[in-house]
């Protein structure tokens, strides 16, 4: 079970505690971030870590618990600051982020971040191994979930379709994947990139149930989660979200891919997340 297991606006109050201290984070860092994509997946890992993922601090060890693959590596900044939120890494490593000897790189590594299942950062690498690790559990007879989180401009990466068609051929339904379909990827739109739309028809094309939902809405979020069924197929959950959310001036910029506030902008955003 999860430990927390909070309400939607208890929930909506975590995300907003997270996006305060992905602001800040950043703006410490000495070698920049990724304040859009962090800001992204707000919900989504808010919505897993505090109602939907059956782990805990102190199962970490734990065969049955349920295994998160931040696919979308180079959001290391935002998965940091949930797995601080959640108890998983005390609050004083945040400062140290992207310092020399940190335990908190640019990219995740699980023998330096406890809660880290897979070093990632190499786009294309998360769902590969999430399709092993299901395949494993599937194998052993093990109840645990396999949630893997990938960006859409990942999607790019063949990998990910190869794995897919695996999954399909294995039946691994529990394994879930969810696309933060923030629509941007480096300096500007995914569509002008490399266009991978229609997701959902692709998806499905590779045997997959496939899902949509709000992924910057907690509620939306957590009920497509809670929806889920193990029906011989591996679910896909496309969330719609905006990149940067949550803060008016990031929001939906490209040029946030990987800018960081700075002077007067920190300011202004913590404003913009003040609790009511």
């Amino acid at each position: 079970m999860n430990p927390y297991n909070l309400s939607y606006d208890e929930l909506e109050q975590k995300a907003k505690a997270i996006r305060r201290k992905i602001v800040v984070l950043n703006a410490n860092s000495p070698a920049g971030g990724h304040t859009g994509a962090d800001l992204s997946q707000v919900e989504l890992v808010t919505a897993l870590y505090f109602r939907i993922l059956n782990c805990a601090p102190d199962r970490l060890d734990d065969p049955e618990r349920d295994i998160y693959i931040q696919s979308k590596g180079h959001a290391a900044g935002g998965y940091y600051c949930c797995l601080a939120e959640a108890g998983y890494i005390p609050e004083d490593w945040l400062p140290t982020y992207q310092h020399a000897d940190s335990k908190l790189p640019g990219h995740p590594v699980k023998h330096k971040t406890p809660g880290v299942e897979l070093n990632t950062g190499a786009l294309g690498h998360g769902l590969p191994v999430a399709v092993g690790l299901a395949l494993a559990a599937k194998k052993s007879g093990s109840k645990r979930k396999i949630y893997v989180l990938t960006g859409d401009g990942e999607l790019a990466e063949g990998s990910n379709w190869e794995a897919a068609m695996v999954a399909a051929q294995y039946k691994l339904d529990n394994l879930i994947i969810i696309n933060d379909k923030n629509k941007l990827q480096l300096a500007g739109f995914t569509k002008d990139i490399l266009n991978t739309d229609p997701l959902d028809e692709k998806w499905k094309a590779f045997g997959m149930e496939v899902h949509e939902c709000n992924g910057n809405n907690i509620q939306s979020v957590v009920d497509t989660l809670e929806g889920l069924k193990a029906n011989g197929k591996p679910n896909v959950v496309i969330a719609h979200t905006t990149k940067g959310a949550g803060i008016s001036f990031i929001a939906g910029k490209p040029e946030w891919h990987h800018r960081v506030p700075k002077g007067e902008e920190v300011e202004l955003a913590l404003e913009e997340l003040k609790d009511e």
